[in-house]
C-alpha cells in the first residue's frame, strides 16, 4: 500500500479519470481496430501496440508528477523552436515529394517511428502561454505586452499548422482565447481581434470560393480547401433522401457512425459486439466514440463524458489552490485544451461538427497524441502535489497557530484559577511582615 502511495502521488481524482479513460482506450480499441486486424492480418497486433504505448504513457505520467512544475516552464524554450523547424519541414516535404496521408502532410517518421509535430508545438503554445501571462500580471489585469507576444507565438505555429490541419490549429487558437481571457487580457483587444479575424477570414473564403477546385488543389497550402469546403457545405445542406435512394457510400463516415448511434439503445450491444466498426475506416480513432456508444450505449457515452468534464471541473480547483499563477493557468490550459478536443471529437460523432480528424484524448488509438496527452496529465498531477503540499504547510500553520492559542489561553486560565491562592499568600505574608514589625517594635522598646 505504501509503495502504491509513493508512485500513485497528486491528486487522485486525475488518477481515476486518468485510469478510467485508458481502460475504455484498451476495450474499444481492441474492438474498433477490425479494420487494422484484417489488413495485417495479426488479430493482437493493433491493441498490443496501442497497449504499450499506454504503458509508456503510463511512465511518462509518473515521471512527469514528480517534476516540479517551476521546470515545467523551461519546456518551451526548446520544444517551441524544435516544432516550428519540423512543423516547416513536414509541410515542404509535403509540397516536394507530395507525400501525404489522408491528403494531408501531418506526420514524420524518425527511426521508424511516426509522429506529429503538431502536438509538440501545442504543448509548447500551452505553457509559453501560461508563463507570459503569469509574468506579464499586475492589479489592473494582463500586460498589454503580454496580449502582442501571444499572438506572435500562437500565429507562426497556426501558420504552419492551418494548411495541413486546420481543425487543429483552429482548435488551439480558441483555447489560447479562452486562456487570455481567463488570464485578465483585455476583452477590448480579444473581441477586436476576433471581430478583425472574422471579417478578415469570410473576405477571404468569399474570394476563395470564386477560384476553381483546381487551382486551389495544385496551389500550395491551400490544396486542402476544396476538402474543408465540401465537410462544411455537406454539414449545411442536408436534404431529407429516401431511404431506397440514399447513397451510403457518399458519405460513408458519417453515415456508419450515425447508424452505430442509433442502434446502440441505453446500454449498448456489449463491448466487442460492434457491427459499424466493420465500415468505418477511423473507428478507432476519429470516429471511435461512435464505435463507444454502439458498444457501451447511452449509459457509457455520458460515462465517457462526464470524465472529461469532471477532468475540467477537477483541474479547475487545483488551479485555484494554487498561491502562483503560472501553475494555475498551466493547469486550466492543459484542462481547455483536452477537454476541448474531447467535445470536437464527440460532436463529429454525433452529427454536431463537420468532420475533423480530432482523435478522442486518451481513448483514440495514436502513438504522439497519447504520449503527449500523458504527459499533461503528468503535468496536471505534478501542480496538483504542490497545491497538497501548499495545503499541508497551511493546516501545519493552523496547527502550530491553535497550539499557541490553546497554550496562552490555558495559561491565562491557569493565571486566573491561581488568583485567590496568590491573593490568600500575599495576604498572609503581608500579615506575618506586619507581626515582625510590631515585634520587632516592642522588643526595642
Amino acid at each position: 500500500m505504501d509503495l502504491l502511495k509513493n508512485i500513485f502521488k497528486g491528486d487522485k481524482v486525475i488518477w481515476i479519470i486518468f485510469l478510467c479513460l485508458c481502460l475504455i482506450s484498451i476495450v474499444e480499441v481492441f474492438s474498433a481496430a477490425s479494420t487494422l486486424t484484417y489488413k495485417s492480418g495479426d488479430h493482437w497486433g493493433p491493441i498490443t501496440q496501442h497497449s504499450i504505448i499506454l504503458m509508456v504513457g503510463a511512465v511518462v505520467v509518473v515521471f512527469l508528477h514528480n517534476v516540479p512544475y517551476k521546470w515545467f516552464q523551461v519546456f518551451p524554450v526548446f520544444l517551441y523552436p524544435t516544432s516550428l523547424v519540423l512543423l516547416a519541414f513536414v509541410t515542404l516535404m509535403g509540397i516536394i515529394t507530395g507525400d501525404r496521408v489522408n491528403g494531408a502532410a501531418r506526420w514524420m517518421s524518425f527511426m521508424g517511428l511516426q509522429f506529429q509535430p503538431s502536438e509538440l508545438a501545442k504543448m509548447a503554445i500551452i505553457i509559453a502561454v501560461s508563463f507570459i501571462l503569469s509574468k506579464r500580471q499586475d492589479e489592473y489585469g494582463a500586460n498589454p505586452n503580454a496580449f502582442k507576444y501571444i499572438m506572435i507565438l500562437t500565429g507562426l505555429v497556426f501558420l504552419l499548422i492551418a494548411p495541413e490541419n486546420l481543425s487543429t490549429a483552429m482548435l488551439l487558437f480558441g483555447v489560447v482565447c479562452m486562456m487570455m481571457f481567463i488570464g485578465r487580457v483585455s476583452s477590448k483587444k480579444l473581441f477586436g481581434m476576433l471581430g478583425i479575424l472574422a471579417l478578415v477570414g469570410g473576405v477571404a473564403v468569399g474570394i476563395l470560393m470564386a477560384i476553381p477546385a483546381k487551382t486551389l488543389h495544385n496551389t500550395p497550402g491551400l490544396h486542402r480547401f476544396e476538402t474543408w469546403q465540401n465537410r462544411v457545405s455537406g454539414f449545411f445542406k442536408k436534404e431529407e433522401v429516401p431511404a431506397a435512394k440514399f447513397d451510403i457510400d457518399k458519405d460513408a463516415q458519417i453515415a456508419h457512425a450515425r447508424i452505430a448511434i442509433a442502434t446502440s439503445n441505453v446500454v449498448g450491444k456489449g463491448p466487442g459486439n460492434s457491427i459499424q466498426r466493420d465500415f468505418l475506416s477511423q473507428a478507432f480513432s476519429d470516429f471511435i466514440f461512435a464505435i463507444v456508444i454502439e458498444e457501451m450505449g447511452l449509459i457509457g457515452g455520458v460515462f465517457v463524458v462526464f470524465l472529461y468534464l469532471w477532468l475540467l471541473m477537477r483541474a479547475g480547483k487545483i488551479a485555484q489552490k494554487c498561491d502562483r499563477t503560472f501553475p494555475a493557468f498551466l493547469v486550466m490550459g492543459i484542462a481547455l485544451l483536452l477537454v476541448s478536443q474531447a467535445i470536437l471529437n464527440m460532436m463529429v460523432a454525433v452529427g454536431l461538427f463537420p468532420v475533423t480528424g480530432q482523435p478522442l484524448p486518451l481513448v483514440s488509438k495514436g502513438g504522439t497524441s497519447t504520449l503527449i496527452n500523458c504527459a499533461y496529465i503528468g503535468m496536471i498531477l505534478s501542480v496538483s502535489r504542490y497545491t497538497a503540499h501548499l495545503e499541508e504547510l497551511k493546516e501545519h500553520d493552523a496547527q502550530i497557530q491553535l497550539q499557541i492559542t490553546t497554550d496562552a489561553a490555558a495559561y491565562s486560565e491557569a493565571q486566573t484559577a491561581a488568583e485567590p491562592t496568590a491573593q490568600i499568600l500575599n495576604n498572609d505574608a503581608k500579615f506575618e511582615d506586619e507581626n515582625d514589625y510590631l515585634t520587632r517594635t516592642v522588643d526595642e522598646r
